[in-house]
């Protein structure tokens, strides 16, 4: 390039299960795409243990192993995987016209097609038992982990749907599901409030926070605080669901890029294309609702795809 600065055909932001299938699948067209990992490689399933709803693998696997298979099938049909981070964005307007990365805070990048697939971030409590026991009982996708529950004792920490959908699920797999909530009603949809209360198997702890995960190397329980009364209680159970929210990882594209009121990028309606020409989106940074390893890796196909698309119509 003229200007000094690094060209790439489609550049990939991201290296979770969207990232890494758009490269296989941008890879095979020969599109030469560049994956830059983000400061965690592998995205979420690298915090994960046991993988057992990925298609393909009946006896499951690692979370970690798992995106090592994807980064080496991306790897073997050409895809470079780069560690580094885009801090910051340049979209063009118009089709044709290349778009700037930053990366690192200090290298920009041209780019014919951005696939943006840099995911969400569960929100967590911030206790450090709680983090030293994550893929050891403390997880944040109740629909991923709550089949090792099976006839156990979980809790769930939450009040909003998000939280009353993972504990009706759990209901189902666990012998007894707590419910936290930090208020003395829920932020729920009265609808799934009502489904929740109908539920023999769940019992709400109302102004209840958790204050420590209790538990060596797996989680054994909660030490819960009452915020109206101060009184604290240990209690008993083997896996803890954190179902306060995710963040998806948009705030480095400066508002150039339509997102919902949540932050997650808007797409249309059937396929990844974004407002911008050129760049699209896959996995869990556009997707709120679903947030599972497989279909993230489909709409990382369709980003490929829709973005090999893009490129030939501009070779037209």
């Amino acid at each position: 390039m003229s200007d000094g600065r690094e060209h790439i055909q489609v550049l990939i932001l991201g290296s979770g299960p969207a990232g890494y299938t758009a490269g296989i699948y941008a890879a095979r067209a020969g599109l030469k795409p560049v994956i830059y990992t983000g400061m965690e490689m592998g995205g979420q399933l690298t915090t994960t243990t046991d993988v057992e709803n990925y298609p393909g693998f009946p006896n499951g696997l690692q979370g970690p192993k798992l995106m090592e298979n994807m980064q080496k099938q991306a790897e073997r049909f050409g895809t470079e995987v780069r560690f580094g981070m885009a801090t910051a964005v340049n979209f063009a307007d118009k089709p044709g016209e290349k778009h700037i990365v930053t990366i690192d805070n200090n290298k920009e990048i041209t780019a014919d097609a951005v696939i943006i697939a840099t995911g969400a971030t569960a929100k967590y409590l911030g206790l450090e038992s709680e983090q030293r026991l994550r893929g050891g009982g403390v997880s944040a996708c109740a629909t991923c982990d709550g089949f090792f529950y099976r006839g156990l004792t979980v809790g769930v920490v939450g009040g909003g749907d998000t939280a009353a959908e993972e504990a009706s699920y759990l209901a189902g797999l666990a012998k007894k599901v707590y419910m936290f909530v930090r208020r003395d009603q829920m932020r729920a949809s009265k609808a799934m409030q009502e489904r929740v209360k109908r539920i023999e198997n769940i019992e709400i702890k109302w102004n209840t926070e958790v204050e420590e995960v209790l538990g060596d190397k797996v989680v054994e329980g909660v030490r819960v605080v009452n915020n109206k009364t101060g009184e604290k209680e240990d209690i008993k159970l083997e896996g803890l669901f954190i179902a306060i929210g995710h963040q998806p990882n948009t705030d480095f594209l400066g508002g150039q890029i339509d997102l919902d009121e949540n932050s997650y990028i808007k797409t249309q309606c059937d396929n990844t294309k974004t407002n911008k020409p050129g760049v699209f989106a896959a996995g869990d940074v556009m997707d709120p609702v679903y947030r599972q390893a497989v279909t993230a890796a489909a709409s990382g196909c369709k980003a490929a795809l829709d973005a090999e698309k893009y490129i030939i119509s501009l070779d037209e």
